[in-house]
């Protein structure tokens, strides 16, 4: 199996993680700031290379309902440019309550806010790749 990098959304920041080469573990990359689409596009595309990753997990936002909300449509159209402009595989992977567990486990760690605010997105994005793994993992146990 080869490298996968996994992507917390935000209009803003970009948490990112990535899979060991047996697609096993989940660690943290990094947090890239960013302004625009295109310059989330950008940022992925050279961490996917930097990482030597073949295939993009996207954490998608779905509400406790299992309804599409605003930041899912916000994630899809950053999902389907990334799609055309990467050349490798993109997937979402449902992030449900991803942020609030990465947000109970600092507090309970008893974090800074100021560096809660730091590591919540990348953090939330080996989260959810990690939850990707595991699933990955259990399909092949399957058979």
């Amino acid at each position: 199996m080869a490298r996968i990098l996994g992507v917390d959304y935000g209009e803003r920041r970009l948490g990112l993680a990535v899979s060991d080469p047996d697609g096993i573990v989940a660690t943290v990359f990094g947090v890239v700031e960013v302004h625009s689409q295109a310059e989330a596009v950008a940022a992925v595309t050279r961490a996917a290379q930097e990482t030597q990753a073949e295939r993009i997990v996207v954490g998608f936002p779905l509400e406790m309902n299992g309804r599409e909300g605003d930041m899912a449509a916000k994630v899809r159209g950053f999902v389907a440019a990334l799609t055309k402009g990467v050349g490798m595989p993109v997937v979402t992977w449902d992030e449900r309550l991803t942020t609030v567990a990465v947000e109970r486990a600092l507090l309970d760690a008893n974090i800074s806010r100021q560096k809660r605010r730091r590591l919540r997105d990348k953090l939330a994005a080996q989260a959810i790749l990690q939850s990707y793994l595991d699933n990955m993992a259990v399909k092949q146990a399957e058979g």
